[in-house]
Parts: structure tokens; C-alpha cells; sequence
């Protein structure tokens, strides 16, 4: 067991204990929090992938946008203050016969010894150098539109928005 191995399964235990203690969370601001460390986890086990464009991706999306955004809603909602978010005990068989399939699955793949364990990890290249020179060479014009599409979105919504409040004041 080599360095990137101890990594990895970091990563991938703040993953997956930070995920249970999210579904698994009666208060909906722990579990949020919670959430931070699940995508923070789902970065990390990217870049040990070598797409670190998705990577800075996922912590500017999930982590810099929807996250802080569910943060402020829940907190400045004045009447989200106990909420019993849990299910009911009915989906707890389900979920122990799918972990324990994983399990078995996992194991099975180490007891085996499958090809991907023996072989060793191929040479991984930065890849946002070559996205942002696709970006600007083959696809310009359809990133171009994009822009103009998020663009047209924004004017929209600041329009609809400037609409509802003047009719608040009316």
C-alpha cells in the first residue's frame, strides 16, 4: 500500500461517512454541513483521478453555489427550526441489502485480484489546459452562444425580478 492509496481511501472514508451523516441527520443545518464534506470528498477522489478541471468544478458549483445557497436559506428561514427530516424505518432493509451487496462486491473484486488492482495507474495529464484550448479553438462558437444564452437568462431574471417588486410597492 503506497501513499496514493492512503489517499484514496481517506478521501473516499470522509466521503462516505460524511454522506451517511447526511442522510442520516435530524437537524437539516448539521446535515448541510455535512454536505460540505461530501463534496469536498468527491473533489478530492477527482483529482486523485486526474480530472482536475472537474474537480475545481465541483467545489465552485456544489460546494461555492448550491451549497452556501442551501446554507443561507436555511438559516435565514425563520420557520425551518425543528424539522424532523428523517424517513421512516421502511427504507432502512433496503438500504442494508444494497450496502451489503456493495460490500460483497467489493470484497469479491480485492479477493480476486482483478486487473485493475494489479496494474499500475497510467501517466495522469492536467486536463484543463486541453478543455480551455478546445474551448477557444473547435467549440468558440458554441461557448460563445452559451455566454449569450446565460446572459439573456440573467436579464430575464433581473426583469422579473425588478417587475415583482414594483408591483410590491404599487
Amino acid at each position: 500500500m503506497n501513499l496514493y492509496d492512503i489517499i484514496f481511501y481517506l478521501f473516499a472514508l470522509v466521503t462516505i461517512v460524511s454522506g451517511f451523516f447526511v442522510v442520516t441527520s435530524k437537524n437539516i443545518v448539521h446535515a448541510a454541513f455535512n454536505l460540505l464534506f461530501t463534496f469536498f470528498g468527491v473533489a478530492g477522489l477527482y483529482v486523485l483521478l486526474g480530472a482536475d478541471f472537474i474537480a475545481v468544478v465541483q467545489i465552485l458549483v456544489y460546494v461555492g453555489g448550491i451549497l452556501i445557497l442551501l446554507l443561507f436559506g436555511v438559516m435565514l428561514t425563520n420557520k425551518v427550526v425543528n424539522v424532523d427530516i428523517r424517513a421512516g424505518a421502511g427504507h432502512i432493509l433496503p438500504a442494508v441489502i444494497g450496502i451489503g451487496i456493495l460490500w460483497g462486491a467489493l470484497t469479491a473484486m480485492i479477493a480476486f485480484k482483478t486487473n485493475w488492482i494489479e496494474n499500475p495507474a497510467p501517466e495522469m495529464n492536467p486536463t484543463t489546459a486541453g478543455i480551455g484550448n478546445l474551448l477557444i479553438t473547435d467549440y468558440v462558437l458554441v461557448f460563445e452562444l452559451l455566454g449569450i444564452l446565460l446572459l439573456i437568462a440573467l436579464i430575464g431574471a433581473a426583469s422579473i425580478a425588478r417587475r415583482e417588486t414594483e408591483e410590491l410597492k404599487d
